[in-house]
């Protein structure tokens, strides 16, 4: 599968970094292709494009902050949790949209 990401936390920088860092890791681990977007202190980095859009079959969107263009998700498949959660629970993370993803 394929999935695309956010990772935001309040102060754009440890956590923000660290998510994305779970999310490419242990997506790859489990098999998938990831691609992580970052929004923080630096702006945004990583970009997701429409084609990654069009070709994704899910959305993890771990952030303890508002994001940024968050309507370019609208009607796909979205996981949302806390920045943290990919650091402390990312099988957890990867299992719920997974799972999600398999139910269509």
């Amino acid at each position: 599968m394929y999935f695309v990401c956010i990772a935001a936390c309040p102060t754009g920088v440890a956590h923000t970094y660290m998510a994305a860092e779970s999310l490419e890791v242990l997506g790859k681990k489990r098999g998938h292709e990831i691609k992580v977007e970052t929004q923080g202190s630096l702006g945004a980095e990583n970009v997701i494009t429409e084609d990654d859009l069009a070709r994704a079959d899910g959305v993890i969107l771990a952030a303890d902050v508002a994001i940024n263009n968050k309507e370019r998700f609208d009607g796909m498949i979205t996981l949302e949790c806390s920045v943290s959660d990919p650091i402390k629970h990312g099988d957890a993370v990867f299992e719920a949209i997974e799972q999600e993803v398999a139910n269509g």
